[in-house]
């Protein structure tokens, strides 16, 4: 991984300036510590937005006592970092653009998901363009452009060979991609930075916004998804340490989910097929989280082998969610499993018209059976299907059938 020298630039950057020159507001949001103020300020700074950050107590008090008049007196266009700590002043900013719709004149970030607040949501429709910030992905971090999506989308991976990861691949899942955690050299060092980030989100983000009266709870249950991650949603068994209720436990993890620590992925299903499972899959948000929750380093993750196989899964999706944020095209992400046990880690579709499976493995070679899930869901996707991979962590790329690959998980970000 390329750690040290020049500041890591950000692929989301080129969709930055485009927003700016087309759309009133735009809101970068994420999870706390990916790098969304550094990419604002670093992007528009130069280019005469001033900072205004609502982590200042006394600016944020001074926002919620006269959100009208503060919004007022906003420069003709500045950065507002934090903005999910005041709330109050989006119907503000929303009357402010009414009156001038300028291109690029608010640039926000969030470390909460307003859009789980319809009120706030609604305030910006149509004025707004909004960027998921993710942490680093691999291929940020190796400053190298990943073909991966590209080349899944035409069903094109050139036949090839390279060298298979091994335990680099433990210690780069180990790792995860919050940029202050890996650009520590040490692994526990990062492993502490990554316990108390938890600790602290919890403790000041989460009791911005939520009304629940109690939160001791919320860091075990992250721990539990953690050990569970990439596991189809099991409520009952999250619930059975706590003594919660099932209710309270789906209220913790939209708690987690909107302050982006942990991230279910849906079913993938058509009306028509009743034999489908539907339940969603549980992920958490970064590996580099999960493992320092679980007291894993790459030595004992790679001696686990189903929460390797667990966290490797994470991984790859996290790896690709991180790539499709700066495609033009959305992706929607899926996972497909069925009720005679043939699954697809994860289903990529682009537009609702184009379909790629893809199955991750932990195994240094592969065998047919590895590709039974995904001839299930060709059969399945008609004339959507494009192709199907099998990501494995070997050394050679080879066309299996006229659409099934088996490519090794470095293509991800070589």
């Amino acid at each position: 991984m390329v750690l040290q020298g020049e500041p890591i630039p950000r692929a989301i950057a080129a969709r930055l300036a485009e927003a700016l020159a087309d759309t009133p507001a735009v809101l970068i949001h994420g999870p706390r510590q990916c790098g969304k103020t550094t990419l604002a300020r670093e992007y528009c700074e130069p280019r005469g937005y001033p900072y205004i950050s609502f982590d200042d107590e006394d600016r944020r008090r001074a926002a919620l006592g006269d959100p009208v008049g503060w919004v007022a007196a906003l420069p003709k266009k500045c950065i507002l970092d934090e903005v999910q700590r005041v709330p109050e002043i989006f119907p503000s900013l929303k009357a402010i653009i009414d009156r001038d719709r300028a291109f690029g004149r608010f640039v926000l970030t969030g470390s909460a998901n307003i859009f789980a607040v319809p009120r706030l949501s609604e305030s910006l429709a149509g004025r707004m363009e909004v960027l998921r910030l993710h942490p680093l992905a691999q291929c940020e971090m190796e400053r190298a452009k990943s073909r991966f999506l590209d080349r899944a989308f035409r069903a094109n991976f050139p036949s090839g060979v390279s060298e298979r990861l091994g335990e680099n691949l433990a210690e780069r899942i180990v790792a995860g991609g919050f940029p202050a955690a890996v650009l520590r050299g040490a692994p526990t060092r990062r492993a502490h930075w990554y316990r108390e980030y938890v600790h602290t989100q919890i403790q000041r983000d989460v009791r911005d916004f939520t009304k629940l009266r109690s939160l001791g709870s919320l860091p075990k249950l992250l721990e539990a998804v953690a050990l569970k991650t990439a596991n189809i949603t099991n409520i009952e068994e999250l619930a059975a340490p706590f003594e919660l209720t099932r209710q309270t436990i789906h209220e913790y993890l939209g708690v987690l989910e909107q302050i982006f620590l942990v991230e279910r992925i849906p079913a993938w299903h058509r009306n028509r097929l009743s034999r489908l499972v539907k339940r969603p899959k549980l992920h958490i948000c970064d590996t580099g989280v999960g493992c320092a929750l679980l007291r894993l380093d790459a030595a004992r993750l790679q001696r686990d082998s189903n929460q390797y196989g667990s966290m490797l899964e994470t991984f790859v999706v996290q790896e690709l969610r991180r790539q499709a944020g700066w495609r033009d095209s959305p992706i929607e992400f899926s996972h497909f499993r069925d009720r005679d046990d043939f699954e697809v880690d994860l289903v990529l579709e682009e537009s609702r018209a184009s379909l790629v499976g893809v199955e991750i493995k932990a195994a240094a070679s592969i065998v047919d059976r590895d590709f039974r899930g995904l001839r299930k869901l060709r059969s399945l996707a008609g004339s959507s299907w494009i192709c199907g991979v099998v990501l494995y962590d070997g050394g050679a790329t080879v066309r299996m059938d006229t659409d099934l690959f088996a490519v090794p998980i470095r293509q991800l970000w070589e």
